[in-house]
């Protein structure tokens, strides 16, 4: 299980969530909670281990204020297994739709992934020597030589020094290929066809899952071989022997060992919109009728129970669930009495304020602005906001989720796209360019759409 740093505390959380999302102090606070726990809990007897389980959080608030954002990147800070699913997606058992246990099953296969390419990582340098002979075969293939016993002296004689120039040409050769000199050399490489695999089809399959299985076993029946011989470049290649060779070198089952310890004990399931399958039905028909079943199909799964997946059993214990919604038609208290006491830590998100626009677009590591300049200098372009800019472009955001549908901070996306339409579509120029966006710049890119509120809610 991969171990969360003792000297993160909740504040030093905080402080790395602080580099990507603004405001929200109580939701980050909140999971900071939450995440030191985990390593609390790792500190006790494993008799008390057992019975101390995540305070899962249910997070309140409007859509683009940084419900996903926070537990995504509580995920990468402490490198878990992290799924994001939606409610609205799944149905209760009897009706066409995903059934909630593939959520366990789906965040596996991540946990699996995650864990295998942590141990290729390990064993990367290796299989990079073994790939520099394996190209270094088939650009200057051994030959076998005969056996000594019949040949005569001076064929033997001849017999070395052929075998000395060809370790010098093999060496020159290796030469030009640690120097990318051979990159675009043609070569045939042996590729590995997928064999046919057993179907598997185990008790709790979803649909999904038996049609992935069935889409494997067609993919097996390819015509080939186990092997076929492909002409490709060198660079390309290397990437095919790398996968094989590194393949070679891990071991699976242990792979899979560690992934189910690390889901069963560190992972994180978002699960948003969860305000859509609040509410009771009030009738027997409509598209209404799985919302109460399918919080009672979600229910035993944050309660903690033991879900069958193609890599084994997994229990579900001691996952910490992250629900979130905006609640604007229901409320907390629509969900059944049992899911609400499995989410004990509620946090209200706040709505974004002009001032929270300019400090996204400024100051996180990932901001707007740093990302479309670091884009467009890729052209020879160089962008540049001013401040006066950054609080126009604030304040039309503002106005517009305050005139029409409020979706937070992605608003930002939309109309710093149309600020800067044009100049992502003329770039390249055939010279350096610099465009610096000014409080004017933005405005008259901006004037007529905002100024006309039936088309802006078409384009902003």
């Amino acid at each position: 299980m991969a171990e969360i740093p003792d000297e993160l505390t909740p504040k030093e959380v905080v402080e790395r969530l602080d580099k990507y999302i603004i405001g929200q102090d109580a939701a980050k606070k909140a999971v900071a909670v939450a995440l030191r726990n985990r390593v609390r809990r790792l500190k006790l007897s494993a008799d008390m281990r057992e019975e101390v389980t995540p305070k899962n959080i249910l997070m309140i608030g409007p859509t683009g204020v940084g419900k996903t954002e926070i537990a995504r990147r509580l995920a990468k800070l402490v490198n878990a297994p992290f799924l994001k699913v939606e409610a609205s997606k799944y149905t209760e058992v009897g009706y066409v739709g995903r059934d909630v246990e593939s959520m366990i099953r789906d965040l596996t296969q991540t946990g699996v992934n995650m864990v295998r390419e942590e141990h290729m990582a390990q064993v990367k340098q290796k299989a990079e020597e073994s790939v520099e002979e394996k190209l270094l075969d088939l650009l200057v293939p051994p030959v076998k030589p005969p056996k000594k016993s019949f040949l005569s002296e001076e064929e033997a004689a001849n017999q070395e020094q052929e075998t000395i120039k060809f370790k010098d040409t093999r060496e020159k050769i290796r030469q030009q290929l640690k120097a990318g000199a051979l990159e675009d050399k043609m070569v045939e490489v042996s590729v590995r066809q997928k064999q046919s695999p057993m179907m598997e089809i185990f008790p709790g399959a979803s649909m999904d899952e038996i049609g992935a299985n069935i889409q494997e076993l067609m993919e097996g029946f390819a015509p080939g071989g186990k092997t076929k011989k492909t002409k490709m470049r060198v660079g390309e290649a290397r990437s095919v022997i790398l996968n094989e060779e590194t393949g070679k070198l891990i071991d699976m089952d242990r792979v899979v060992k560690e992934a189910i310890n690390r889901v069963e004990n560190n992972p994180i399931i978002f699960i948003d919109e969860i305000d859509k399958v609040a509410g009771r039905e009030k009738s027997m028909g409509g598209p209404d009728v799985s919302r109460e079943g399918v919080q009672r199909d979600i229910l035993p799964i944050v309660e903690g129970t033991t879900v069958i997946t193609k890599h084994g059993q997994v229990r579900t214990d001691h996952i910490l669930f992250i629900a979130a919604g905006a609640f604007h038609i229901s409320k907390p208290s629509d969900l059944i009495p049992e899911l609400q006491g499995r989410f004990p830590i509620r946090v209200e998100l706040d709505s974004l304020t002009k001032a929270d626009f300019e400090r996204i677009l400024k100051e996180p590591e990932n901001s707007l602005i740093k990302q479309y300049t670091a884009i467009l200098e890729t052209d020879g372009v160089s962008l540049s906001f001013d401040d006066s800019a950054i609080s126009a472009v604030a304040e039309i955001a503002f106005e517009v989720n305050e005139q029409m549908e409020n979706i937070g901070a992605r608003r930002l996306h939309t109309i710093i796209e149309k600020v800067l339409e044009e100049v992502l579509f003329d770039a390249p120029y055939p010279k350096p360019e610099k465009t610096e966006v000014t409080r004017q710049y933005v405005e008259d890119k901006l004037k007529d759409l905002v100024k006309n509120r039936d088309l802006s809610k078409y384009i902003l």
